[in-house]
């Protein structure tokens, strides 16, 4: 992709996810992660009933008004996109690649976080992490954010997802909120899901394409793997072959599945041929009433 159509698409992503955000995410999104802890936010008089330890003893003494401390919850939060732009992600029988829908929904959730006063940090990661974008605020920090998930190109091969989850972690120094954005293609990142949930709101958004679920017409392929670029002839009809595919891919699904289950982590999923934003629009809506 040229850097005018890099500049073109991210203005286009731009304006698209912040109408939506605008629009209707906004309070979805805020009533589904509360921050974390209290601050102090005024005094007023004491009325009887009042937890005494909140009285403000030095005020009173200065005034010689009974005042109390009020509280609100630091709404405030930590929000960290971590995107897979392995191979895998620059898959798509739609107009649209995975990796570009994982751009748009990076958007989107930079927005809504920005636009309630959150900051929002950055991970790219394929066979190790690549690039990372420290949380920030900002309209031109987004655009930033949107423009890095599209125009990186992977320097590594494979996908190591329990690696990036592990930095993840090490880089939220305080509790927070983690996007995890990919297809979840890689096994073995079930437990490094689970010990970041420990201490963070932790949403899966798995992005997959209805072709990668077609098992293919009996015949001889040459196939290429997208991750490392090697070539192998296959012959679809074999009973190795089909026996490889069906274990292969119930072994990337129970990883998925280990992960989110044993965490507790929320998940999404969204193909690219969805009309993904609605799709999180109702995520959050729905999230936000179980929350009540």
């Amino acid at each position: 992709m040229l850097p005018e159509e890099i500049i073109k698409k991210v203005r286009l992503i731009e304006i698209t996810t912040r109408r939506m955000v605008d629009d209707v995410m906004s309070g979805s999104y805020r009533s589904h992660f509360k921050g974390h802890g209290v601050q102090f936010s005024e005094h007023r008089p004491y009325v009887p009933g009042d937890d005494i330890r909140h009285l403000d003893w030095k005020v009173t003494a200065r005034t010689r008004d009974p005042l109390v401390k009020k509280f609100e919850e630091e709404r405030e939060l930590t929000v960290f996109l971590v995107v897979d732009v392995s191979g895998s992600t620059r898959f798509s029988s739609s107009r649209k690649l995975k990796s570009e829908v994982a751009a748009e929904i990076a958007g989107m959730l930079a927005y809504a976080a920005i636009h309630t006063g959150d900051k929002v940090g950055l991970m790219l990661f394929a066979g190790e992490v690549e690039h990372i974008i420290p949380p920030k605020k900002g309209r031109q920090h987004i655009l930033r954010i949107i423009r890095e998930v599209i125009a990186h190109k992977p320097k590594t091969k494979g996908t190591d997802l329990a690696r990036a989850i592990d930095g993840a972690g090490r880089i939220m120094k305080h509790s927070g909120v983690v996007f995890v954005i990919s297809d979840f293609m890689a096994t073995g990142h079930d437990i490094a899901m689970r010990r970041l949930a420990r201490r963070h709101d932790v949403v899966a958004v798995r992005i997959g394409d209805e072709r990668e679920a077609v098992v293919p017409p009996d015949g001889h392929f040459i196939f290429i793997d997208p991750e490392t670029g090697n070539e192998c002839f296959v012959d679809t009809g074999s009973f190795a072959f089909k026996t490889w595919l069906t274990g292969a891919a119930r072994a990337m699904e129970a990883s998925f599945q280990s992960g989110i289950k044993g965490g507790r982590i929320e998940h999404l999923s969204v193909k690219t041929r969805e009309d993904y934003a609605s799709a999180i629009v109702r995520f959050f809506k729905l999230r936000s009433r179980k929350k009540k």
